[in-house]
């Protein structure tokens, strides 16, 4: 499987631990889409420019890091395509494969330690969309909806 990464810098530090850990004991393809050090850098660019290798199927899967991982999910579900959810502990990366089917997720490295990061991904990877009821779920993200009906 390939996986894109990308971050901000204070993320940096939590994806190079994470690049080696999927490559490494994993055994995947891992495409790194930066930033390349902790100098400060606009975390959309990086994270968005990872997001769109998942969204064109050049890369599976991604995951995105920053200080607290809630902008660059907000920056990597701003791409069509994308369903980025926001992990801080093991039952957050499972459900967002099992119930949103999430293509990427992301980490904050500033609330999340590398032991219970490695933990998140491996335990979002081995998950599998339950399909079912989420199916319809996520297939309304893609469109205009209507109001719920006592709105109408």
């Amino acid at each position: 499987m390939k996986i894109a990464l990308g971050t901000d810098h204070a993320g940096y530090p939590l994806k190079e631990v994470i690049r080696q850990y999927l490559g490494e004991e994993l055994g995947h393809e891992v495409e790194d889409y930066g930033c390349y050090s902790p100098e400060s850098v606009d975390y959309p660019v990086y994270v968005q420019y990872a997001a769109k290798h998942v969204a064109d199927g050049t890369c599976d899967l991604g995951v995105v890091f920053g200080g607290s991982g809630n902008g660059e999910a907000i920056a990597a579900n701003k791409v069509k395509g994308i369903r980025c959810g926001l992990c801080w502990s093991l039952d957050s990366a499972r459900l967002a494969k099992e119930h949103n089917n999430a293509n990427i997720i992301s980490m904050g490295a500033r609330l999340v330690d590398a032991e219970l990061a490695k933990q998140i991904v491996k335990t979002w990877l081995d998950a599998t969309f339950e399909g079912g009821r989420h199916k319809r779920r996520i297939d309304q993200l893609d469109h205009d909806l209507p109001p719920p009906p006592e709105f109408a």
